[in-house]
């Protein structure tokens, strides 16, 4: 006797896919408020130059060389937000608009990027790790939602496992970077403050930026959580394992 009953599996589908979309929505909201913050605030700061007249470049210099850090170079990228640390050549790389930039939002911005420098130049564990599965990620990225589209078709449990299994490295991949770049700004603002390179009432400024960014990355985790959920609920509901060959 086949082991699948399609009346029990059309309703568990049905209650996946119902408290997905239930909780898609308040995640949904806090990336498109998330993007909102990061481009408001950013072009906002963009807008207000710093007194000390220190720019993005300056501020990532400044931030490594309080760390011990004197082998990264700093280079202009094209590009809006495009602001990045590439552990491949060891380089910083600040977009136009923060690169000679003398603004809050500017320094803000590099002093982060400099940030995952100094992490790698420490060892800083979380970093490790979240390079250590990339790999996994790409691979995971590629193939999860081939492998889960045809277990679904084929109704091989086996298929839609090994595609959850794949996906998960994404999920693990958002959950190791939150500490990554919660940890960046923090350094980031650490070395603000106590090399002085912006004023007191400009501080503020450079944190709301950080913090918006940060919770875009909030945002991305909640959304592969939720995926994932998704995922695990469809597998759970078809029979945890058993293929359709299987019986009772």
């Amino acid at each position: 006797m086949p082991y699948y009953g399609y009346g029990y599996y059309n309703y568990t589908d049905f209650l996946a896919n119902n408290l997905y979309f239930l909780l898609l929505i308040p995640v949904l909201l806090l990336s498109i408020w998330a993007q909102f913050q990061v481009s408001g605030s950013f072009r906002r700061y963009s807008r207000t130059a710093t007194r000390r007249r220190f720019t993005g470049a300056m501020a990532a210099e400044a931030v490594l060389r309080f760390n011990g850090v004197y082998d990264v170079p700093i280079r202009p990228c094209r590009g809006n937000l495009t602001d990045h640390y590439d552990p491949r050549d060891n380089t910083i790389y600040l977009s136009e608009g923060v690169y000679d930039a003398p603004t809050i939002a500017a320094v803000g911005v590099a002093a982060h990027e400099a940030g995952h420098a100094v992490q790698y130049a420490q060892n800083y564990a979380p970093i490790r790790v979240r390079s250590a599965i990339i790999p996994l990620t790409q691979i995971g990225s590629s193939l999860s939602f081939i492998l889960l589209f045809i277990g679904l078709f084929l109704y091989s449990q086996s298929l839609f496992f090994i595609g959850i299994v794949l996906f998960s490295f994404t999920t693990l991949f958002q959950l190791v970077t939150l500490p990554v770049e919660f940890n960046a700004s923090s350094r980031a603002i650490r070395t603000i403050e106590e090399m002085q390179l912006l004023y007191e009432d400009e501080l503020p400024g450079a944190k709301k930026v950080l913090r918006a960014a940060a919770m875009t990355y909030v945002a991305a985790l909640l959304m592969s959580l939720l995926q994932l959920l998704r995922f695990v609920l469809i597998f759970i509901g078809r029979g945890g394992g058993r293929d359709r060959g299987g019986s009772r």
